[in-house]
């Protein structure tokens, strides 16, 4: 199979040497666009973004007890703890469809069941607590109020549909090993030491990325002094570091963070570039025009609830900038449905980020899961367009 692959992959790559005209202005616009997606996405997402859930992503690899994220989010979880958790886990974290990756990986390798682990992975770029306020601002109280209930209601549906559809994947995966909570590691280091621990991880990915917004005076003061409090989180966990854990520990959990590097970042850097190659960066054209696309999402009808889902689907937004790109499209003639069914698949999903899923779940279930949030994305936005 690998063989296979490796031959189609080369034969696209030769197809396309062979046959896109490079001198053309528009396909050298188009692969600038990919050349600066890639690099803004590394000066803005990389550094700050990607690698500190790189390192958390790792921790849950090494110090997390497999017994015990079978026992909260495995396949036999009780439900309404594990899906409560993980379909309101994105008004934490506030991270982007390709960084809540290597934290989704961490937690289904760890033996957590598909249905809260895609649950989480819905969530966790969806509900997104300041870019729903900046949706109701910008785009309208009804669009703000429409898509956190819509992103809240499709992790836990998406969640308990891919349980369902692969639950018989989920018994051989959970069931043929009894795994019990390791006791040795729960005495050496006890549970509050680990939820602190993660929480100041958590905390420095959440305020070193913390956005600027003028109208909310509180989050704007935290804007100002996101430095401050990231530098004091980060000098808290390098006390835990050096006090708590054992030098074989950070060599290990060093090797896991590396090892999800290596897994993911070459995937997504592709998936960036093509993404950029196709539709270009917020404000710019690639390949396909945005007059095209403006076109395609105006009225409510299926059809363009269906384009702006696909569309979402497969181009990466920044965290925020969904918002911005929406404002434009709605003053070209985009209608509230499409708009809401670009909001609900567009930030959970992107060209990237389902490479990336589909190395950790399969090809089979990575597209159930993007088709069920395609379909979920387009028939809300015709049920909200139709009646708001």
């Amino acid at each position: 199979m690998k063989e296979k692959t490796c031959f189609i992959l080369l034969a696209v790559i030769f197809i396309a040497l062979y046959f896109i005209p490079f001198h053309s202005s528009t396909v050298y616009r188009a692969l600038l666009e990919a050349l600066l997606m890639l690099q803004e996405y590394a000066r803005e997402h990389v550094l700050l973004c990607l690698v500190p859930a790189f390192f958390i992503a790792g921790a849950i690899a090494n110090f997390v007890s497999q017994g015990a994220v079978i026992k909260y989010f495995g396949a036999q979880a009780n439900k309404v703890i594990s899906y409560a958790v993980a379909s309101v886990s994105g008004t934490i974290l506030a991270v982007c469809s390709c960084t809540v990756l290597p934290l989704f990986a961490g937690i289904y390798k760890k033996g957590a069941g598909i249905g809260p682990a895609t649950a989480f992975l819905y969530s966790g770029p969806a509900i997104n607590v300041l870019a729903i306020i900046l949706t109701a601002r910008v785009l309208g109280l009804e669009i703000g109020i429409a898509r956190a209930v819509g992103a809240i209601v499709f992790a836990v549906v998406i969640g308990l549909l891919m349980h369902i559809i692969f639950i018989k994947d989920e018994k051989s995966r959970n069931t043929d090993k009894e795994l019990a909570l390791d006791e040795e590691e729960e005495k050496s280091r006890p549970l509050w030491q680990m939820g602190i621990y993660f929480f100041t991880m958590i905390a420095i990915i959440v305020f070193v990325n913390w956005d600027k917004d003028e109208s909310i005076h509180l989050w704007n003061i935290i804007y100002k002094s996101k430095y401050f409090i990231t530098g004091a989180f980060l000098i808290f966990l390098m006390y835990m570091i050096l006090s708590w854990f054992k030098k074989e520990e950070l060599k290990e959990w060093t090797v896991s963070t590396w090892t999800f590097a290596k897994q993911i970042l070459p995937l997504l850097f592709a998936g960036v570039m093509v993404a950029g190659f196709l539709l270009g960066r917020p404000g710019h054209e690639g390949i396909i025009p945005s007059k095209w696309v403006a076109r395609l999402v105006g009225g409510n009808i299926l059809r363009s609830n269906l384009f702006a889902s696909v569309v979402g689907a497969f181009m990466y937004f920044a965290t925020l900038t969904e918002v911005p790109i929406l404002q434009g499209l709605l003053g070209s003639g985009m209608g509230k449905g499409p708009a809401l069914a670009l909001l609900l698949s567009g930030p959970a999903l992107s060209l990237p980020n389902m490479l990336v899923i589909r190395s950790v779940l399969g090809t089979k279930k990575t597209i159930v899961y993007v088709v069920l949030v395609v379909t979920m994305a387009t028939f809300s936005g015709m049920f909200f367009g139709n009646f708001f």
